[in-house]
């Protein structure tokens, strides 16, 4: 294969859609006769297709191994656009679809835990102005967030880019700060107390983010700063009904979250804040897209209603 890279005419000219959906499907099949009876070619017919798009990137893009197709590094690279490009043309029908309807088009967007209230808020003013918009929420880590991001599964997400090795990549909108809160059932042994230890709490079983998690080292922070053991035997989720489901059934539970959704929470009577002081704060939310990717009408409104006056975030860590 050559080194140099090809010309952008010569890629466009010479690159098929079939050819991007062929490199996906022998990712997901490991083999090229797989992949060809998934998408209904012969299998000469798809080894040409690679071939063809092989010399057309000037790259090899699959190892041949006794263990089927193995991506090298430019395949993994074109993966990972080709995957870009499947998802913006699925956009593209979805868009068409509501034009052709009536309706407002569609947003597919990402929240951490604790943010859920800020979003809901914004997708019900935003639907206010839409009602006839469809509307994706997917509630997950960071981590996985900014990789459905990657992937062009979701146009943006309430999140935090510095969990990423390359944050870089990312727009990043401020949106707000965060403030936490110790939340238990109303009938936790510490609930009502003017003031709350974090060693009364030690022995508690918490409900928390998975390791490596902002929140999740903050809380290790917490117990770290007061020489106290971090507890073991814990409850891992990033659902926010998991959390008060399981919260509201067990008494001597107790969980780290955002206070927006702490707030939410206390309305409904089975949960309650603990009176503990956090001496560490949490990094702001952040709305997170694609660099470089144009923001959809729907996009706009959501951005307008979360950040109205267009703030970059701060690239900023943890910090006590």
């Amino acid at each position: 294969m050559a080194n140099l890279s090809p010309s952008l005419n010569s890629v466009m000219s010479r690159l098929h859609a079939k050819q991007l959906r062929l490199l996906i499907t022998i990712e997901e099949c490991g083999s090229l006769l797989g992949a060809a009876d998934k998408i209904g070619l012969t299998q000469p017919g798809a080894s040409k297709a690679l071939r063809e798009l092989e010399q057309t990137l000037q790259v090899e893009l699959f190892a041949r191994t006794n263990r089927g197709l193995i991506p090298t590094e430019a395949g993994l690279c074109a993966l990972r656009f080709a995957r870009l490009i499947q998802a913006d043309i699925n956009k593209l029908r979805h868009e068409l679809d509501a034009i052709a309807s009536g309706a407002g088009g569609r947003l597919a967007i990402g929240t951490i835990m604790g943010a859920v209230p800020v979003l809901t808020d914004a997708v019900t003013q935003l639907l206010r102005q839409q009602p006839r918009m469809s509307v994706e929420i997917v509630e997950d880590t960071s981590e996985t967030l900014l990789g459905l991001i990657d992937r062009g599964r979701l146009d943006a997400a309430i999140c935090r880019s510095s969990v990423s090795r390359n944050p870089d990549v990312y727009e990043s909108l401020f949106v707000k700060a965060e403030s936490l809160a110790v939340i238990a059932n109303v009938r936790h042994s510490a609930m009502g107390a003017d003031a709350v230890d974090l060693r009364e709490l030690q022995d508690s079983r918490w409900v928390v983010y998975r390791a490596h998690m902002p929140m999740r080292r903050l809380l290790e922070r917490e117990f770290h700063e007061a020489e106290l053991n971090f507890p073991s035997h814990l409850i891992e989720t990033t659902s926010a009904l998991a959390t008060l489901t399981l919260l509201s059934r067990n008494t001597d539970l107790v969980a780290l979250v955002s206070e927006d959704l702490a707030n939410y929470f206390c309305h409904n009577g089975l949960v309650g804040t603990l009176a503990l002081t956090l001496k560490s704060r949490s990094e702001p939310y952040e709305l997170v897209f694609r660099k470089g990717t144009p923001k959809s009408p729907a996009l706009a409104l959501l951005v307008e209603s979360l950040v109205p006056d267009g703030q970059p975030a701060s690239p900023t860590g943890i910090s006590s």
